[in-house]
């Protein structure tokens, strides 16, 4: 075998999302905050992160969980998560299948009916409450990190489409947001590849002309993707349709909980939604979560919400990956 350690993993899905939660085998970052830790491994692991995200172990779609050591007193356990471009800030859909996995492998002591578990994010600390009945997990919800709208609306040229308004919000991540049907594109109808190239196509000029600044943190100052939706109006019975397309063009299987938060943050700022109301979001496989305003609270300058989120999270298998000797297209290759 090569230099390369063997790394064992556990897949789950969330609505059809990938969690692949690392559980051995990868060196970890030691010490400072959840940001540091974050750097040292973009500085010092990325290999690992292709050879786990990336085919032939992998795919261009590929997402997943590297538990690290707290440093938030309170936090349970503290998690980076990983994908085809990077490190995201924040992930709702993993969030989600991380309280089940620490309810079910010992992670944190358990209660029935909701065991309580403290997540530290890069974004900050997230609370997540797992239901439990007669020992068996299932149902996860999850409140965000203080969300907020930061620009409405906003109206970018974006070639090849024309003039685009949207919005830019953020749930733990920046995201723009923006109705399908301004594209001329029906996302109950659409092929994936269209829905990824508009929103690219937005992601990218949104990025160009409205770089997104998070009042706390630099390291969070980045728009992570774009968010197409339909034209539905907030409803707790109705599931709004939407997709997410974040990194490098990479499209969410899951309604997408931390762009589930960024749009209820705009829809309250908007007068759409009130506190202690919910609406119901679905995504491109038909899996839905739920959303409802908890309270107001603030993120620097900024009036921001807290958002409950909620969704389901299922185990799909386990394994364990490593490279042999002279495979160098086993390393980690990508087929857009």
């Amino acid at each position: 075998m090569s230099d390369f350690p063997r790394i064992s993993v556990l897949d789950m899905h969330t609505g059809g999302e990938p969690v692949r939660i690392i559980r051995s085998g990868f060196p970890l970052p030691k010490g400072g905050s959840i940001l540091d830790k974050r750097r040292q491994v973009q500085a010092e692991q990325d290999h690992l992160r292709r050879l786990l995200m990336f085919e032939p172990r992998g795919h261009y779609d590929m997402y997943g969980a590297l538990l690290v050591e707290p440093s938030l007193p309170g936090a349970d356990l503290a998690v980076l998560f990983l994908h085809n471009e990077g490190y995201s800030t924040m992930c709702g859909h993993a969030v989600i299948a991380l309280g089940r996995y620490a309810v079910d492998y010992g992670l944190v002591p358990v209660t029935e009916p909701l065991t309580q578990v403290n997540i530290e994010c890069p974004c900050g600390l997230v609370t997540a409450w797992v239901e439990v009945q007669n020992g068996q997990s299932g149902r996860v919800s999850f409140d965000s990190v203080p969300a907020f709208l930061f620009q409405s609306p906003l109206q970018v040229e974006v070639p090849g489409y024309g003039m685009i308004h949207c919005d830019v919000s953020y749930g733990g991540a920046f995201y723009a947001l923006t109705e399908a049907r301004q594209f001329g594109l029906n996302l109950q109808t659409a092929r994936v590849r269209d829905i990824v190239d508009a929103a690219t196509a937005l992601s990218d000029r949104v990025k160009a002309i409205c770089p997104p600044q998070h009042p706390e943190h630099p390291d969070l100052s980045f728009l992570y993707g774009s968010i197409l939706t339909d034209s539905q109006a907030p409803a707790p019975e109705r599931a709004s349709r939407n997709v997410c397309v974040f990194a490098d063009a990479e499209v969410d299987r899951s309604p997408t909980g931390s762009g589930v938060t960024a749009r209820m943050a705009a829809w309250y700022q908007q007068g759409k939604v009130g506190l202690n109301q919910s609406a119901r979001f679905q995504s491109i496989t038909g899996a839905c979560f739920d959303a409802e305003v908890r309270g107001e609270t603030r993120c620097g300058d900024r009036t921001a919400v807290t958002v409950r989120v909620s969704g389901r999270a299922y185990y799909s298998g386990e394994a364990t990956f490593w490279l042999e000797d002279g495979d160098d297209i086993g390393r980690g290759f990508l087929l857009r």
